[in-house]
Protein backbone atom coordinates (compact mmCIF):
# COMPACT_ATOMS: atom_id res chain seq x y z
CA UNK A 1 0.00 0.00 0.00
CA UNK A 2 1.74 3.25 -0.96
CA UNK A 3 0.19 6.63 -2.05
CA UNK A 4 1.99 10.66 -2.82
CA UNK A 5 0.45 13.68 -2.30
CA UNK A 6 1.04 17.14 -0.57
CA UNK A 7 -0.29 17.96 2.76
CA UNK A 8 0.45 20.19 5.99
CA UNK A 9 1.60 19.41 9.09
CA UNK A 10 -0.04 18.95 12.33
CA UNK A 11 1.92 17.68 14.76
CA UNK A 12 5.04 15.56 15.35
CA UNK A 13 5.95 13.31 18.26
CA UNK A 14 9.37 11.68 18.73
CA UNK A 15 9.30 7.75 18.27
CA UNK A 16 12.17 6.20 19.54
CA UNK A 17 15.22 7.09 19.65
CA UNK A 18 15.44 8.60 15.84
CA UNK A 19 12.51 8.72 14.37
CA UNK A 20 8.77 10.43 14.65
CA UNK A 21 5.46 10.23 14.24
CA UNK A 22 3.77 12.63 11.78
CA UNK A 23 0.03 13.98 11.64
CA UNK A 24 -0.68 15.15 7.92
CA UNK A 25 -3.67 16.50 6.54
CA UNK A 26 -3.68 15.85 2.84
CA UNK A 27 -6.66 16.37 -0.01
CA UNK A 28 -7.34 13.03 -0.66
CA UNK A 29 -6.33 10.63 1.84
CA UNK A 30 -7.56 13.39 4.91
CA UNK A 31 -5.48 13.40 8.24
CA UNK A 32 -2.68 10.70 7.87
CA UNK A 33 -0.16 9.49 10.64
CA UNK A 34 2.94 7.83 10.08
CA UNK A 35 6.26 7.15 10.96
CA UNK A 36 9.86 9.24 9.95
CA UNK A 37 12.54 7.58 9.88
CA UNK A 38 15.23 10.26 11.46
CA UNK A 39 12.45 12.55 11.81
CA UNK A 40 14.16 13.37 15.35
CA UNK A 41 17.42 14.01 14.11
CA UNK A 42 18.83 17.40 13.71
CA UNK A 43 18.38 17.56 9.78
CA UNK A 44 14.62 16.79 9.52
CA UNK A 45 13.72 17.88 13.15
CA UNK A 46 13.48 21.52 11.81
CA UNK A 47 11.40 20.41 8.53
CA UNK A 48 8.62 19.00 10.94
CA UNK A 49 7.29 21.83 12.44
CA UNK A 50 3.10 22.58 12.40
CA UNK A 51 1.76 24.09 9.82
CA UNK A 52 4.87 23.23 7.43
CA UNK A 53 3.50 22.28 3.87
CA UNK A 54 5.34 18.79 2.98
CA UNK A 55 5.47 16.82 -0.02
CA UNK A 56 4.83 13.33 1.61
CA UNK A 57 4.70 9.39 0.43
CA UNK A 58 3.44 7.06 2.57
CA UNK A 59 4.37 2.80 2.48
CA UNK A 60 3.13 0.31 4.12
CA UNK A 61 2.26 -3.41 3.79
CA UNK A 62 -1.24 -3.45 4.78
CA UNK A 63 -3.88 -0.84 4.69
CA UNK A 64 -4.78 -0.93 8.49
CA UNK A 65 -1.03 -0.32 9.41
CA UNK A 66 0.71 3.15 10.69
CA UNK A 67 3.05 3.22 7.88
CA UNK A 68 6.43 5.31 7.13
CA UNK A 69 6.17 8.15 5.48
CA UNK A 70 9.00 10.04 3.46
CA UNK A 71 8.91 14.09 3.62
CA UNK A 72 10.23 16.80 1.47
CA UNK A 73 9.70 20.06 2.43
CA UNK A 74 7.69 22.57 0.14
CA UNK A 75 6.87 25.32 2.30
CA UNK A 76 7.96 26.37 5.89
CA UNK A 77 5.14 28.74 7.78
CA UNK A 78 7.16 28.55 11.00
CA UNK A 79 9.08 31.72 10.19
CA UNK A 80 6.26 33.76 9.42
CA UNK A 81 4.42 33.28 12.37
CA UNK A 82 7.30 33.67 14.78
CA UNK A 83 7.59 37.04 15.89
CA UNK A 84 4.00 37.20 15.72
CA UNK A 85 2.13 35.82 18.99
CA UNK A 86 -1.32 36.15 17.64
CA UNK A 87 -0.28 34.57 13.54
CA UNK A 88 1.29 32.03 15.61
CA UNK A 89 -1.65 31.32 18.33
CA UNK A 90 -3.49 31.05 14.87
CA UNK A 91 -1.51 28.79 13.52
CA UNK A 92 -1.72 26.17 16.59
CA UNK A 93 -5.86 26.67 16.49
CA UNK A 94 -5.70 25.36 13.04
CA UNK A 95 -4.01 22.44 13.60
CA UNK A 96 -5.31 21.56 17.22
CA UNK A 97 -8.51 21.64 15.35
CA UNK A 98 -7.92 19.47 12.66
CA UNK A 99 -6.69 17.39 14.81
CA UNK A 100 -9.12 17.21 17.79
CA UNK A 101 -12.49 17.10 14.96
CA UNK A 102 -11.29 15.34 11.54
CA UNK A 103 -11.24 11.16 11.50
CA UNK A 104 -8.52 10.10 10.09
CA UNK A 105 -7.95 8.98 6.81
CA UNK A 106 -11.38 10.54 6.00
CA UNK A 107 -10.80 12.96 2.67
CA UNK A 108 -12.08 16.80 3.12
CA UNK A 109 -10.58 18.33 0.00
CA UNK A 110 -12.67 21.49 0.12
CA UNK A 111 -11.86 22.30 3.90
CA UNK A 112 -7.74 21.50 3.19
CA UNK A 113 -8.65 24.28 0.32
CA UNK A 114 -9.98 26.71 2.67
CA UNK A 115 -7.22 25.37 5.20
CA UNK A 116 -4.30 26.24 3.07
CA UNK A 117 -5.55 29.61 2.44
CA UNK A 118 -5.64 30.75 6.31
CA UNK A 119 -2.35 29.36 6.59
CA UNK A 120 -0.71 31.40 3.79
CA UNK A 121 -2.44 34.42 5.20
CA UNK A 122 -1.14 33.83 8.71
CA UNK A 123 1.64 35.96 9.35
CA UNK A 124 1.41 37.78 5.43
CA UNK A 125 -1.85 39.71 6.01
CA UNK A 126 -3.75 41.52 9.14
CA UNK A 127 -6.68 40.07 7.41
CA UNK A 128 -6.77 36.48 8.50
CA UNK A 129 -8.61 36.18 11.73
CA UNK A 130 -11.27 37.13 9.25
CA UNK A 131 -10.61 34.32 7.10
CA UNK A 132 -9.93 32.19 10.42
CA UNK A 133 -13.34 32.95 11.62
CA UNK A 134 -14.95 31.87 8.13
CA UNK A 135 -13.00 28.75 8.42
CA UNK A 136 -14.61 27.44 11.73
CA UNK A 137 -17.85 28.28 10.28
CA UNK A 138 -16.38 25.95 7.42
CA UNK A 139 -15.31 23.26 9.73
CA UNK A 140 -18.79 23.02 11.22
CA UNK A 141 -20.40 22.94 7.67
CA UNK A 142 -18.07 19.74 6.58
CA UNK A 143 -18.79 17.93 9.84
CA UNK A 144 -22.68 18.70 10.08
CA UNK A 145 -23.12 20.96 11.85
CA UNK A 146 -23.87 24.24 9.67
CA UNK A 147 -25.24 27.45 10.89
CA UNK A 148 -27.81 29.11 8.94
CA UNK A 149 -27.02 32.68 8.99
CA UNK A 150 -28.97 34.22 5.40
CA UNK A 151 -32.12 35.04 7.00
CA UNK A 152 -34.15 35.28 9.86
CA UNK A 153 -35.39 32.65 11.86
CA UNK A 154 -38.42 34.71 13.12
CA UNK A 155 -39.53 36.66 10.21
CA UNK A 156 -37.87 35.88 7.69
CA UNK A 157 -36.03 38.88 7.22
CA UNK A 158 -32.59 38.94 5.53
CA UNK A 159 -32.18 42.86 7.00
CA UNK A 160 -30.43 43.39 10.58
CA UNK A 161 -29.36 39.88 10.60
CA UNK A 162 -27.39 40.27 14.24
CA UNK A 163 -28.29 37.40 16.47
CA UNK A 164 -27.63 34.26 16.07
CA UNK A 165 -30.44 31.39 17.83
CA UNK A 166 -27.97 28.72 20.07
CA UNK A 167 -30.09 26.33 20.02
CA UNK A 168 -30.81 26.19 16.26
CA UNK A 169 -27.93 28.21 14.71
CA UNK A 170 -30.21 30.44 13.00
CA UNK A 171 -29.77 34.00 12.32
CA UNK A 172 -32.40 36.32 14.14
CA UNK A 173 -32.92 39.70 13.34
CA UNK A 174 -33.44 42.57 15.56
CA UNK A 175 -36.96 43.18 15.42
CA UNK A 176 -37.22 39.00 15.57
CA UNK A 177 -35.32 38.77 18.75
CA UNK A 178 -37.69 40.89 20.85
CA UNK A 179 -37.18 40.22 24.14
CA UNK A 180 -35.34 37.20 23.47
CA UNK A 181 -32.08 38.91 22.50
CA UNK A 182 -30.35 38.59 25.78
CA UNK A 183 -30.30 35.18 25.18
CA UNK A 184 -28.99 34.75 22.11
CA UNK A 185 -25.38 34.74 20.70
CA UNK A 186 -23.81 37.82 18.32
CA UNK A 187 -23.82 37.68 15.31
CA UNK A 188 -20.79 39.94 13.82
CA UNK A 189 -20.38 41.46 10.01
CA UNK A 190 -17.61 39.37 10.04
CA UNK A 191 -19.55 36.26 10.47
CA UNK A 192 -21.59 36.47 8.01
CA UNK A 193 -18.52 37.44 5.64
CA UNK A 194 -19.74 40.99 4.74
CA UNK A 195 -18.62 44.66 6.52
CA UNK A 196 -15.96 46.45 5.35
CA UNK A 197 -13.30 44.45 7.13
CA UNK A 198 -12.04 45.66 10.02
CA UNK A 199 -11.40 42.92 12.91
CA UNK A 200 -13.29 44.78 15.48
CA UNK A 201 -16.39 41.60 15.58
CA UNK A 202 -13.62 38.71 15.53
CA UNK A 203 -14.37 38.02 19.44
CA UNK A 204 -17.51 37.91 19.14
CA UNK A 205 -17.46 35.92 16.21
CA UNK A 206 -14.91 33.25 17.84
CA UNK A 207 -17.67 33.58 20.91
CA UNK A 208 -20.12 32.85 18.67
CA UNK A 209 -18.67 29.67 17.25
CA UNK A 210 -16.90 28.38 19.81
CA UNK A 211 -20.49 27.63 21.21
CA UNK A 212 -21.11 25.32 18.39
CA UNK A 213 -18.07 23.62 18.46
CA UNK A 214 -18.33 23.08 21.95
CA UNK A 215 -22.13 22.35 22.03
CA UNK A 216 -22.89 20.60 18.97
CA UNK A 217 -19.68 19.34 17.24
CA UNK A 218 -17.30 18.02 20.63
CA UNK A 219 -20.26 16.00 22.14
CA UNK A 220 -20.29 13.41 18.88
CA UNK A 221 -16.51 13.42 19.29
CA UNK A 222 -16.49 12.13 22.65
CA UNK A 223 -17.32 15.29 24.58
CA UNK A 224 -13.54 15.93 25.15
CA UNK A 225 -13.20 19.91 25.48
CA UNK A 226 -11.66 22.09 22.34
CA UNK A 227 -8.08 21.88 21.91
CA UNK A 228 -6.18 24.45 24.39
CA UNK A 229 -4.67 26.22 21.27
CA UNK A 230 -7.75 27.71 20.53
CA UNK A 231 -8.55 28.96 24.23
CA UNK A 232 -5.22 30.61 23.93
CA UNK A 233 -6.17 31.95 20.09
CA UNK A 234 -9.57 33.74 22.10
CA UNK A 235 -7.24 35.17 24.38
CA UNK A 236 -5.14 36.78 21.88
CA UNK A 237 -7.41 38.19 19.53
CA UNK A 238 -9.66 38.97 22.41
CA UNK A 239 -6.91 41.13 23.71
CA UNK A 240 -7.27 43.27 19.77
CA UNK A 241 -10.85 44.30 21.09
CA UNK A 242 -9.47 46.62 24.13
CA UNK A 243 -6.58 47.43 22.95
Amino acid sequence: MDWRSQGVLLSARRHGEHAAIIDVFTPDYGRHAGVVRGGAGRKMAPILQPGAQLDVSWRARLEGHLGAFTVEPVKSRAAAVMGDRKALAGLNALCGLLQFALAERDPHPELYDRTLLVFDLLGESDAWPLAYVQWELALLEELGFGLDLSSCAVTGSMQELIYVSPRTGRAVSRQGAGEWASRLLNLPNCLRGVGDGSLEGVPDALATTGHFLTTWMAPQLGNKPLPPARDRLVEALGATRTS
